[in-house]
């Protein structure tokens, strides 16, 4: 019997992930995932049920195109049995602006307003389009089983409080501007995911999610609601990340432009493109690499412990949100599952919260998908591995029934 297959596409700023996902169970029949896109060695590994991880590496500086017509050429297409199981796909958009507040499923209409949306998100939208505009391309027959899952969805809910700014409020009524968050697929299933590990019910769970990658954000949520997080308009703003500076004072962008003669295009590039740790660790975004270097490099040092400040920032001030029913800090996002270092920094500072690690299970990094690294006295700290793509799933298999 032929298997009900989504193929789901989540395209990051510098990496890309993909996977064939049973409609019904919900297991991967085939999943990789694409990193360093635009640096040097960009690598593709993926495996299937019965193959072992099979690594690629591309031409130096490939693009999403690149990664994606290599996905479908050379591995999709090459495994027959599973390409005509296909019956959907699955697209992460990380931003709908003011018109889409839910998943869905993908026309010409929609295929605009993601477009126009890309200004709101530079790094993201456009490269989300075009997997949706190549998957359509490739799979002619699919082309109304298309599904945009949307980041900003989950802060629909946010109060008026956090997601207006202080600007005249004819921007918000005639324009949209307002605060919409991102990653909003990871932290809905990070929600879930921490309900179902505490045994408590989602309606009441109250948690401070860290979702740390080359992008970063932290949200909180309450009573299984999100009522705040650090992205706002667009994912510049908030925490520091891979290339983006997060907060900023906004005179910076007017000294730039009225003091050094800077374009607003090359200004956008700065703050989008040359800051975050890679300004300041004048190397790389890869963390990888600045945590490597933590000990022995002053700029990775540096780079590594601005990130933690400002994580240490955002942590504290939702903590006192919710701090009488606080369940759970949640670490995910690449940095978050896998950086010892960032974990110990970052909870060090938040001693006074009742926060407090377990340096043996800090230090078992790895070891599982998720696991608790707090000591008994603290309040819970736990790494939890994110899946969006199987929250994109289940979103694309509700809305094509």
């Amino acid at each position: 019997m032929s298997k009900k297959l989504v193929f789901v596409i989540n395209s990051g700023s510098s990496s890309l992930k993909f996977s064939l996902i049973d409609s019904k169970s919900y297991k991967r029949f085939l999943t990789g995932i694409v990193e360093c896109l635009y640096l040097i060695n960009t690598n593709i590994s993926w495996k299937t049920k019965n193959i072992s991880i099979k690594n690629f590496f591309l031409k130096s500086y490939s693009t999403h195109e690149n990664a994606l017509e290599f996905i479908i050429n050379n591995i999709i297409k090459k495994k027959i049995d599973i390409f005509n199981d296909i019956i959907s796909v699955g697209h992460r958009v990380v931003h709908g602006g003011k018109k889409i507040k839910s998943s869905v499923i993908i026309n010409e209409s929609i295929m605009d307003i993601i477009k126009k949306a890309s200004c709101f998100a530079p790094l993201h939208n456009s490269v989300n389009l075009l997997g949706i505009k190549l998957l359509i391309k490739i799979l002619p027959f699919l082309r109304k089983k298309n599904v945009a899952v949307f980041d900003t969805s989950f802060y629909q809910r946010l109060p008026e409080k956090a997601y207006l700014y202080g600007i005249p409020y004819i921007f918000y009524k005639k324009y949209g501007i307002r605060r919409y968050g991102a990653h909003g697929i990871s932290h809905s299933y990070i929600m879930k995911k921490t309900a179902e590990i505490i045994c408590k019910d989602i309606m009441s769970i109250n948690i401070i999610s860290c979702h740390l990658g080359n992008g970063a954000s932290v949200s909180v949520i309450k009573n299984g609601i999100c009522i705040d997080t650090s992205m706002g308009l667009t994912p510049l703003e908030g925490l520091v990340m891979g290339t983006r500076s997060g907060d900023i004072d906004p005179s910076f962008i007017f000294y730039l432009y009225e003091n050094m003669n800077m374009e607003i295009k090359e200004i956008k590039n700065l703050l989008t493109k040359k800051s975050g740790i890679l300004g300041l660790s004048e190397e790389t975004s890869d963390f990888r690499f600045s945590e490597k270097k933590y000990f022995s490099n002053k700029k990775a040092k540096r780079a590594v412990d601005i990130f933690s400040y400002k994580l240490v920032k955002y942590i504290s001030s939702y903590f006192f949100l919710i701090a009488k029913e606080i369940d759970a800090l949640v670490f995910t996002g690449g940095i978050g599952q896998n950086s010892v270092l960032v974990r110990k920094l970052t909870v060090s500072q938040l001693s006074s919260l009742g926060f407090e690690l377990s340096e043996k299970f800090n230090n078992e990094n790895g070891f599982k998908n998720n696991f608790c690294i707090s000591s008994k006295k603290s309040i819970p700290i736990l790494v939890v591995s994110t899946d969006e793509e199987i929250e994109i799933a289940k979103e694309t298999i509700r809305l094509i029934n």
